[in-house]
């Protein structure tokens, strides 16, 4: 495609093959700067991202940064708010990053980060949260907190199905789900909103696939499936079912059950126990089961055994990736008390709203947090800010380039660039072990230096000697 307002710079494009990403020494990025304080924070982001390469490779690798436009510049430019050459440039070059986009006032216009996602179907939202010494925190223990989120992006709240309280269209689902489908009596049907929430079974899988996946390729302990499966069965409930059932039958030699570990773990302990002993011990209220509901335990003991004790046994279920689950409202009060249980949790779109800011804020906040939005099957990525864009802070120079950065570390570890990506790791927490840090956290360090957001860049450049 031609670029009528894109100029395309020297360099290859990234592309994929066999499902792995191609990377060129030369590759041509695509960047969205933002909007509010994203101009700030793009211009600090920017220099580390290339200080770190060409640190890392010595000269012989280079980004060619590709400027489109969204939000308010392509606004300003007459371009509407999301032009289609921008949308076609994150296609044709896989592989891009942006800052924070305004979300246009106006009834009917989506949030153009949104768009972005169910555009190029980008089905995860990856949220790596960790902790760096000496981030003011408000918890005890923020350094238990290394936490890998993969919130999927496409379907349950995201998919927007809704109507209005009072419209025609809200008066007919509710007659068509009373009249046709036999849900009980609706309070107030004239003032209730109604909305849907669709939960799949292959978008649950490409889900759970692509965290297991990241498990084991980065040496994570677990992937922990967050559900609200004890009220919405059909769902929520399918959801973890869906991902147990995926972990088990694609990656089955690298993985293990929380429920199988107990198990494989009493029979290493005694050999000599039979099947219902084991039984009794992992399912407390066997006593008082049906005999059917019993035998269904006993069988499930000797299938177990017999499929992985094996491969598993011996305490060898110890070295695989422990697949498990939580209820979402648990899960959210344990990542504030024992965040440590955690590794990767892979979650539908709302659970994993509320636990990617609750860990944010356990951390530093939202201002340092990363993250990702990426579809594994075509390659397409794009790498994000994850806060608002702070107008009132726009041109000050002065907010915490933090999370751009960090997503730019993502984006370089997703090349393959991992050399580049540690050297900005460590930049940074060097940088913020000297308390040489910007506004939002200096006014919460004793002793610290205050820094602008591009004197922080410059801090973390330096900081990678």
């Amino acid at each position: 495609m031609t670029y009528k307002y894109t100029t395309i710079p020297q360099g290859e494009k990234i592309t994929l093959k066999d499902g792995r990403l191609q990377v060129p020494d030369n590759p041509i990025v695509p960047f969205i700067e933002g909007d509010g304080t994203g101009p700030d924070i793009w211009k600090s982001a920017v220099r580390v991202f290339d200080a770190a390469v060409a640190k890392a490779y010595e000269g012989n690798r280079r980004i060619r940064w590709m400027e489109v436009y969204a939000g308010e510049k392509a606004f300003n430019m007459q371009l509407g708010w999301l032009p289609d050459e921008t949308l076609q440039a994150f296609n044709e070059f896989l592989v891009g990053i942006k800052g924070p986009l305004t979300t246009p006032i106006g009834g009917g216009i989506r949030s153009l980060n949104v768009a972005l996602r169910q555009e190029l179907d980008l089905f995860v939202c990856l949220r790596p949260v960790r902790y760096f010494e000496g981030v003011p925190s408000p918890v005890k223990k923020p350094q238990d907190v290394d936490i890998v989120i993969f919130r999927e992006n496409t379907e349950d709240i995201y998919a927007g199905i809704e109507w209005q309280a009072g419209s025609p269209e809200a008066k007919q689902v509710i007659d068509y789900l009373q009249q046709q489908m036999g849900v009980g009596k609706i309070p107030y049907p004239e003032a209730t909103g109604i909305g849907i929430k669709p939960i799949s079974r292959p978008r649950t899988e490409r889900l759970i696939r692509a965290a297991v996946q990241y498990a084991i390729d980065h040496q994570r302990r677990s992937v922990t499936l967050v559900h609200k499966g004890n009220i919405m069965k059909f769902t929520e409930g399918a959801f973890k079912q869906w991902g147990y059932e995926l972990a088990t039958r694609e990656f089955r030699d690298q993985v293990v059950t929380a429920r199988e570990s107990w198990i494989l773990a009493n029979k290493d302990d005694n050999p000599e126990l039979d099947d219902e002993s084991i039984a009794r011990m992992i399912d407390p209220g066997y006593d008082m089961m049906t005999a059917e509901q019993q035998a269904e335990i006993r069988q499930e003991v000797a299938d177990t055994l017999t499929c992985l004790h094996t491969t598993h046994g011996q305490g060898r279920w110890r070295d695989k990736v422990m697949i498990k689950d939580a209820i979402a409202d648990i899960a959210l009060q344990q990542v504030l008390t024992r965040a440590g249980e955690f590794d990767v949790i892979a979650t539908m779109n709302l659970n994993g709203d509320y636990l990617s800011d609750a860990l944010a804020a356990q951390v530093g906040g939202i201002g340092i947090a990363p993250g990702a939005n990426i579809n594994y099957q075509t390659g397409h990525a794009i790498f994000e800010a994850t806060h608002g864009t702070a107008p009132k802070y726009a041109n000050l120079d002065k907010v915490n380039p933090g999370s751009v950065i960090l997503s730019g570390v993502l984006m370089l570890e997703h090349l393959g660039w991992k050399e580049a990506a540690d050297l900005i790791v460590r930049a940074m927490e060097k940088t913020i072990g000297q308390k040489r840090v910007t506004y939002d956290f200096e006014r919460l360090m004793d002793g610290s230096t205050l820094l602008k957001c591009s004197e922080f860049g410059s801090a973390l450049i330096d900081n990678m000697d």
